[in-house]
């Protein structure tokens, strides 16, 4: 059997019965496995998470029935070879490679912000410092 597609659900699609997330595997009966194609489905526009009042709709799929017949890669689809599978002792668990993992920012913008933090923090730290000597009566204003 052949697995072709995986679409990937966000959070939330069977709440609140279970919170994990679910994948669609979509299989071809007689052939076998060349390359699998990864559907990342978003949430609509203004929408955070999936409920039971307000529940994934069948329109939010207009977008992966477009994309089925002429698929290409995007931020939301990739393609991983067979090989690739094997290599990861089959795991299917694989990662958007599309998507940038906010923990790997530039290290020299980080530094800049991480810096930026501490100013504010000090400057605060400074006026409540200001603050509690001129409540105890310290005498400076």
């Amino acid at each position: 059997m052949q697995l072709h597609t995986i679409v990937r659900l966000p959070n939330g699609v069977f709440a609140p019965y279970t919170g994990i997330k679910t994948n669609l595997l979509f299989f071809t009966k007689g052939e076998k496995t060349k390359e699998i194609w990864y559907y990342e489905h978003q949430y609509p526009e203004g929408v955070k998470s999936y409920n039971k009042t307000k529940p994934i709709r069948i329109e939010e799929f207009d977008a992966e029935k477009k994309w089925w017949k002429k698929r290409k890669e995007s931020e939301v689809t990739w393609r991983v070879t067979i090989d690739q599978i094997k290599a990861s002792n089959y795991n299917l668990d694989i990662k958007n490679p599309n998507t940038v993992d906010p923990t790997h920012e530039d290290p020299e913008k980080l530094l800049a912000d991480y810096h930026t933090i501490l100013a504010d923090l000090k400057q605060t730290r400074d006026k409540l410092k200001q603050e509690l000597m001129t409540s105890l009566g310290d005498g400076t204003k």
